[in-house]
């Protein structure tokens, strides 16, 4: 506290200013990133909260606000110091993007929710592509976390992305089957009000995992409605969903609302997928004082299902099974997360901002599968079980003021926070249709991870330099309860250094440059094994990019980028063993479009370019097996003010390497999708497509090496999981 204290006496200087919260005149949700200026003087945006505070030497008489998506305001002072500001919706128009010389990230989070508004997602998929470049493919028809890709990784389940819902970690260090695994499947996607992303290890606030980038989902402190939804498709797919809001803005200093969905579907496999999902969610929010808020975010999710699981190709060629069969169709699992999120937020009368969080997770996950068939052993097959029991509990407490001095604007954010992961019990265990056989590894996780950072944003004309620095300090124990051999625990620390530069020429053209370095923990199993050497590899990167809005109608972001990986340790959670990787160097460039045809039609288009090579190989054998050369994600989609919106929307891969040596090829695809919505106040009906074209293609893709029964010998091809053939939807939704 004292340290808190100090902080805020250091920023306490003697400036006039205007305080405020702007809000949705509507929904009564805070609003943030919305630009407050004067006429000839400063501008400032509202933060998570919706509170801005703007300086000035000389009071002005009015002060002007604006927000893509809402109808612009020019609010008289009169006199006041403390203003309360309701924004009325408005339709969405990319001419109220405007580039901010005071903001590194305002433009960005507005995209997201110009995609959210013109395209509202059906599921967790959908919801993770929002993100410019990022791409996913799901292994198990939403049983398992997708496979991420970004920026030229294969990032697995999210070893190189880090990922948040509302500042509160999804992924699981350690994990029984992958580092960084995001299972982001306990997040409603209509309870997210906007997307938090940046792409590169830039960002000071954002530590262990943000090497690719990382992504922050928010959730809504209200709900724009009540609804109740059921949905109904192909392969015995069905959804039913309920949000309500319980305590509405404006009935007392309470806000809160529930939501709740179960999904059940057997998916187009021959066996039975029998997929199960529950969730149920839920916040509170409670206004303690006019600058203290208490909120608490509650959540329950429980998953299960069989699988098919990959299939190599020359099964279906031979004609032994269909791309819709299964070599062992004992495959699948089970998982459980019940996490609760608690915030306390308080505004000092400088108008610095103290923010605190404490997070808890209780997490389940036993995962049935079997990828090499027969090749270890003959006789039962190679199937194996991946668990794991653990308790994740964290806390971040971190204070942020800006203030001006003369025609320099100063923003400093100081923070510091503990994770703690207790993972018992996480086994790799032969089994065979689900039955124990034997133990490949088990035992008991502990990982501690203490960090503080300081993240400094200067911005004078037309300048903005954001520069920052990050401590992280990590404490690995494994404790191996299937064998005598032990290795001691051990210990590690990494700093992090951020710089980035920002020119505005103007409100339609922006430069910036970008630099940093970033990293992701190894598997603790790889820690101690390893006696703590190169267990914390660095990842350092730079960016040059370009935003320009040369009409009203449309919006470019355009940037190259370079990206190197330092030597790094895997733990392969499918073998139980450590396997030595290199150092890579990944280059790119990424493409963002978004136009306005007119009031009502939208194009969004992201194209992603990159060359991902290991250093030190051969050339022709230094490439990085599935990660991906290039990508495309966009559509065409149209919203009116009332009754219709819909649109058409494709995502590609191109084919890229399954194998160092580029002689396996994991196969590219272009699929369709599309929707359409019939809006009334007091219901909507809605259909999606799905693949529309019934394309033939591969979704998850492994260059693996296995046997079938029988077979006389191995072989090392391409396995893959079938991507779904056409697939429609009906919904339908009564709002209250």
């Amino acid at each position: 506290m004292s340290l808190i204290l100090l902080f805020s006496s250091l920023i306490s200087y003697d400036q006039s200013s205007i305080k405020g919260k702007i809000i949705d005149a509507i929904s009564k949700q805070p609003l943030e990133y919305v630009s407050v200026s004067f006429d000839g003087g400063n501008t400032t945006t509202t933060d998570q909260y919706g509170i801005f505070q703007l300086y000035f030497k000389e009071r002005p008489e009015v002060i002007i606000i604006s927000y893509v998506g809402y109808r612009p305001d020019t609010i008289n002072i009169n006199g006041r110091q403390d203003l309360d500001i309701l924004l009325t919706p408005d339709i969405f128009n990319l001419k109220d993007i405007v580039l901010l010389n005071n903001s590194t990230s305002t433009n960005f989070s507005t995209l997201s929710k110009i995609d959210l508004n013109i395209h509202p997602v059906r599921n967790t998929q959908e919801l993770l592509q929002v993100v410019p470049g990022l791409f996913i493919a799901q292994h198990a028809g939403g049983g398992k976390a997708e496979q991420i890709f970004l920026r030229g990784f294969d990032a697995d389940h999210g070893t190189d992305v880090q990922v948040n819902v509302d500042g509160m970690p999804v992924n699981m260090v350690s994990h029984a089957h992958g580092q960084g695994y995001a299972d982001a499947h306990f997040v409603i996607p209509e309870t997210i009000n906007n997307v938090d992303f940046g792409a590169g290890p830039y960002y000071a606030q954002q530590g262990n995992l943000n090497t690719a980038g990382y992504i922050n989902f928010k959730t809504f402190a209200q709900l724009p409605a009540s609804r109740v939804q059921v949905e109904v498709g192909n392969f015995d797919s069905y959804r039913a969903l309920a949000m309500i809001n319980l305590i509405k803005k404006g009935k007392g200093k309470h806000t809160a609302w529930v939501a709740s969905e179960y999904n059940f579907t057997n998916g187009p496999t021959e066996s039975k997928q029998s997929f199960r999902r529950s969730n149920i969610v839920g916040k509170y929010n409670f206004v303690l004082n006019k600058r203290t808020l208490f909120t608490v975010g509650l959540s329950s999710f429980s998953s299960e299902w069989d699988a098919s699981g990959q299939i190599p190709e020359r099964a279906v060629e031979k004609g032994f099974i269909s791309r819709f069969g299964s070599i062992d169709p004992s495959e699948g699992g089970f998982t459980e997360r019940h996490n609760g999120n608690f915030f306390l937020s308080h505004q000092f009368a400088n108008g610095a901002l103290w923010e605190n969080q404490a997070y808890y997770s209780r997490y389940k996950f036993n995962l049935y599968s079997n990828f090499t068939f027969f090749l270890k052993d003959s006789l039962h097959g190679d199937g194996i079980k991946q668990s794991e029991d653990r308790n994740l509990y964290g806390y971040l407490s971190k204070i942020g003021h800006q203030y001006f001095l003369g025609d320099v604007s100063l923003k400093s954010v100081l923070g510091m926070g503990v994770r703690y992961d207790a993972a018992n019990n996480s086994t790799l265990a032969k089994v065979i249709n689900r039955r124990f056989l034997d133990f490949v590894t088990y035992g008991n996780i502990k990982e501690a991870n203490a960090f503080a950072f300081i993240d400094q944003r200067v911005t004078r004309g037309k300048w903005l330099i954001n520069a920052g620095v990050r401590f992280d300090y990590f404490h690995f124990d494994y404790v191996n309860r299937s064998g005598s051999e032990q290795n001691p625990s051990q210990s590690s620390s990494i700093v992090s250094p951020k710089l980035s530069v920002q020119y505005t020429v103007s409100r339609k053209l922006q430069l910036y440059l970008k630099t940093g370095k970033g990293f992701h923990s190894n598997d603790a199993r790889v820690v101690v094994v390893n006696k703590g050497k190169e267990i914390l590899p660095a990842a350092y990167g730079a960016d040059f990019g370009v935003i320009w809005k040369p009409s009203q109608k449309l919006f470019l972001n355009a940037s190259v980028w370079y990206l190197f990986l330092a030597q790094e340790f895997v733990y392969v959670g499918d073998e139980g063993v450590v396997e030595p990787g290199g150092k890579t160097r990944r280059e790119g460039i990424d493409l963002v479009m978004r136009y306005q045809f007119s009031d009502y039609l939208f194009a969004s288009m992201n194209v992603n370019f990159t060359k991902p090579r290991a250093i030190g190989e051969k050339k022709g054998e230094d490439y990085i097996p599935l990660a991906p050369n290039a990508t495309s994600l966009g559509g065409v989609y149209f919203k009116a003010r009332k009754r219709l919106n819909g649109g058409l929307s494709y995502r590609y891969i191109r084919d890229r390497p399954a194998s160092e040596d580029n002689s396996i090829v994991a196969r590219g695809y272009l699929i369709m999708d599309a929707s359409i919505n019939f809006v009334q106040p007091k219901y909507e009906i809605g259909m999606a497509f799905e693949n529309l074209w019934n394309n033939t293609w591969n979704e998850a893709q492994f260059a693996t090496t296995s046997r079938l029964r029988n077979e006389p010998k191995e072989v090392t091809e391409l396995h893959f999981t079938p991507g779904t053939p056409f697939f429609a939807r009906l919904k339908i939704a009564i709002l209250f």
